[in-house]
């Protein structure tokens, strides 16, 4: 995709599931990327797999090791960002920015125990996390100038954004919270022409939903009933991604893009 060569993409969450795929998906693309991640030393060699990855197909990869609703490293990192590009020559070259952060409580609204309900913690802390945060890294991308016309915001969500789920009540909220974010962001950035998609993508075998308890109920039930007679895979929603973030795709923006093989509809 030669139209997406040498121009940088940020995704957010980029160390596991749809972030980890979409990375070396969009460095196939000819994409360099910034990755933010948030990791402990243990799973840090699977950190450098995917830069040495991204790195062998001839393509930049420049990671931070950080908490994605802090505000302090959001701005050092785009500091880190802004000198990384401007040593590169190529200043205002991002392109792609993706939130696929999956961190969040799994505590249900009502329990016996008051100690077992969500709370006021709790719950700002998911949303802040899945939610938030995208306009808050759309904002420092736009008004540093790291990204304008041509741009593509995309935002991952699910159908639980609009289903219930015992347990995922806070989870949900801030998926709803998510595509909100992202129908203003589509509405106030159409003059600068970057488009802003939510992607739904459907049920995936990822480490954010075997966190989930019940996940393999879950998992059973949509590979019973999706049409397709599969689950959605990372891959499948790196692929469409790509896609949309060519320049053909301008015109498609504050939408709710289905990526699940038709698993919504039945």
């Amino acid at each position: 995709m030669k139209s997406l060569e040498n121009s940088w993409a940020l995704i957010l969450g980029a160390s596991s599931g749809f972030g980890e795929a979409l990375s070396i998906e969009l460095a196939d693309c000819g994409m360099n990327i910034f990755g933010v991640h948030l990791d402990r030393k243990g799973t840090l060699p699977k950190v450098a797999e995917i830069v040495s990855k991204i790195q062998s197909k001839g393509r930049q990869a420049k990671f931070f090791n950080i908490n994605a609703a802090d505000a302090e490293k959001r701005s050092q990192t785009i500091q880190e960002m802004i000198k990384t590009l401007d040593e590169d020559g190529n200043p205002g070259s991002v392109k792609v920015l993706v939130h696929s952060l999956a961190f969040g409580t799994l505590k249900p609204y009502i329990a016996e125990e008051k100690k077992q309900m969500v709370t006021d913690t709790n719950m700002n802390m998911t949303v802040d996390v899945m939610a938030h945060s995208l306009v808050y890294w759309a904002q420092d991308l736009v008004s540093n100038k790291l990204m304008g016309e041509g741009g593509r915001i995309f935002a991952l969500t699910s159908a639980g954004g609009h289903k219930v789920w015992p347990t995922y009540g806070a989870v949900s909220a801030a998926k709803a919270a998510l595509e909100s974010h992202i129908r203003q962001l589509a509405f106030e950035l159409a003059p600068s022409n970057i488009t802003a998609n939510s992607i739904m993508a459907g049920v995936t075998e990822t480490p954010a939903l075997k966190r989930i308890p019940g996940s393999e109920k879950i998992v059973e039930k949509a590979s019973l009933y999706n049409p397709s007679k599969r689950l959605t895979t990372t891959q499948d929603v790196a692929e469409a991604i790509a896609i949309l973030s060519l320049p053909q795709a301008h015109w498609i923006t504050g939408n709710l893009i289905g990526v699940d093989g038709g698993e919504d509809i039945v």
